[in-house]
């Protein structure tokens, strides 16, 4: 008696476009995953870990984080802006701070528990892929980041029209 569950046929080879968004794709789900893992068990909401990130973002880059640069960034109106701050700001994730040389701005940090509770999820994560990155010649990791940056370029301009 023979089976009567067909076999399935192999696909054809995309090629290396199709292969690259595939790979994309399955990169993108998983961070997705583990980005949804850190908040839910530090109780954030997934805007608040994309808030956090885009203030380590800021620091980093040594521009100044505000509530109004802040809700440009996530897409919010001002009183979804504030209601993120202040869930940040009650888990002791963010500080707000008056701007020295304007009293009437407030300045956003994020703190050093913040910082730390980041570095000991992602840590590791980060680590493994910065040496994965060293291990790369000058010219594969030009190639990387051209193409990393292109690939944000595109997504963008997706994500514009999108919105219209």
């Amino acid at each position: 008696m023979t089976d009567p569950t067909p076999t399935p046929t192999p696909s054809p080879d995309p090629g290396p476009g199709l292969r690259t968004v595939h790979q994309l794709r399955a990169l993108t789900v998983e961070l997705d995953l583990l980005a949804a893992a850190f908040a839910q068990r530090h109780g954030l909401h997934p805007t608040d870990l994309r808030a956090l990130i885009a203030l380590l973002d800021a620091a980093r880059e040594g521009t100044p984080a505000t509530p109004g640069r802040l809700g440009r960034e996530l897409g919010l109106n001002s009183a979804g802006t504030t209601a993120v701050l202040d869930r940040l700001e009650r888990l002791g994730h963010v500080r707000r701070a008056r701007d020295p040389h304007d009293r009437r701005r407030v300045l956003l940090e994020v703190t050093e528990r913040a910082m730390a509770l980041g570095q000991g999820f992602f840590g590791p994560l980060i680590g493994e892929t910065v040496a994965l990155v060293d291990g790369l010649s000058a010219a594969e990791r030009e190639t990387v980041l051209g193409f990393l940056a292109a690939m944000r370029g595109i997504v963008a301009r997706h994500a514009d029209a999108a919105g219209d």
